[in-house]
């Protein structure tokens, strides 16, 4: 069987769910082909046969501008899109189309398939209704109209959904009107044999007694601004520790110079994006990490990979109250009032000072990914999602 993985969000393999689905269904005994933006580094690459899995890459200018700026992205992401998959289809049949959002509609690329038999999977990797409400401010109303369509269009079509949780799987079931034996529950869990503690690193404390650090994407709702303020509330009152924030976004040149006006330079870090073995070495050498995604429409919903990622390399965590922050991390996280950055620099206060607690919060974490939310788990799911689509082709 041969599938065809669209994403359009990141490069591959930089994106790890991608990533670790190509690499399950390779094991799976599928032909796998993924097309994507190209990144940095070896993502560079326009086209690479890596580990068994073929990548084609195209360049995709980031968006700026607001609105305006993520449509000329979306439409040149289209354009280049639709060309590989041509040429793709040109070296044999495909079996499956999945195609992952941001954006959604990506699978209109690929749509003349269908007519050829190919089942289309849906990878919900972000709600983009809620994301819109989220982060566009005066425009959202119109832009939210227009992504429910998109959403439910692309549901229409979609013979099989994955969904990164819970709440993600009932958006699915109820404004994408799903039948329940067609939505699947993959999370985006690390794979346990290839990330998790590794022998810390005291230098990387600077002197401090505390290593507070931060892993993730730095868009406009991953509140990173939020956890810098809160740091700097915390510097007023203890001068005891140091932060590494690791990642790249957006808005991370925003972020740089408001760490410097708010007089963090000393304290604060950024490593910008780094290769997974530094990751560990960081995360392992952490006294807590931080998740301080805001309570919006959005964040409510979704599972934040950095949090599995804590979890992993068994390290307690800072979150704000969401949903499904909660349901994810549990007892390995404490939670701060909603967007109260006081209320999310106490509880780091807090924490810092009760070692007995941090040291059993992360072991309960660690055990917790082990036992229900680890990529072992998700592969089984993922495996029976592309089962029911190939049924469907019968």
């Amino acid at each position: 069987m041969r599938t065809l993985i669209l994403v359009e969000n990141l490069s591959v393999p930089f994106d790890r769910r991608v990533w670790q689905e190509a690499q399950a269904l390779r094991d799976a005994g599928v032909s796998v082909t993924v097309i994507c933006p190209r990144g940095s580094g070896r993502d560079m690459l326009r086209f690479e046969h890596l580990d068994g899995v073929d990548i084609y890459r195209y360049s995709l200018p980031a968006a700026v501008g607001g609105p305006t700026g993520y449509l000329r992205e979306y439409g040149v992401a289209f354009t280049r899109t639709a060309r590989l998959v041509r040429n793709v289809a040109q070296k044999g049949a495909v079996e499956v189309v999945h195609a992952c959002n941001p954006p959604d509609l990506l699978f209109m690329t690929a749509l003349w398939l269908r007519r050829r038999g190919a089942r289309f999977i849906f990878d919900q990797h972000d709600l983009v209704p809620e994301l819109v409400l989220s982060r566009f401010g005066e425009h959202r109303r119109l832009l939210y109209r227009v992504a429910l369509r998109a959403e439910r269009l692309t549901f229409a079509l979609a013979d099989v959904v994955i969904a990164t949780n819970e709440s993600y799987r009932r958006i699915a079931l109820e404004r994408g009107r799903k039948s329940p034996e067609d939505v699947f529950v993959v999370r985006s869990a690390p794979d346990l044999t290839r990330f998790g503690p590794v022998m810390p690193h005291p230098s990387l404390r600077r002197g401090k007694s505390h290593l507070i650090v931060y892993l993730g994407v730095m868009g406009p709702q991953d509140g990173v601004d939020h956890a810098l303020r809160a740091l700097a509330l915390l510097r007023e009152i203890r001068k005891d520790w140091c932060a590494i924030f690791i990642g790249d976004g957006d808005v991370r040149t925003q972020m740089l110079a408001l760490a410097a006006d708010l007089g963090l330079d000393e304290w604060v870090q950024f490593t910008g994006r780094i290769p997974d073995a530094d990751v560990q070495t960081i995360l392992s050498t952490a006294d807590l990490c931080l998740a301080p995604d805001p309570q919006n429409p959005l964040n409510e919903k979704s599972t934040m990979n950095k949090i599995l990622e804590y979890m992993a390399v068994g390290k307690p965590i800072v979150s704000y109250d969401l949903r499904e922050a909660r349901a994810s991390a549990g007892t390995a996280a404490r939670y701060a009032v909603p967007n109260s950055e006081h209320s999310f620099c106490q509880t780091i206060a807090t924490l810092l000072d009760d070692e007995q607690a941090r040291t059993r919060m992360g072991a309960e974490g660690r055990l917790r990914l082990e036992r229900e939310l680890s990529w072992e788990h998700s592969k089984r799911e993922l495996l029976r999602a592309y089962d029911r689509a190939l049924e469907a082709r019968v």
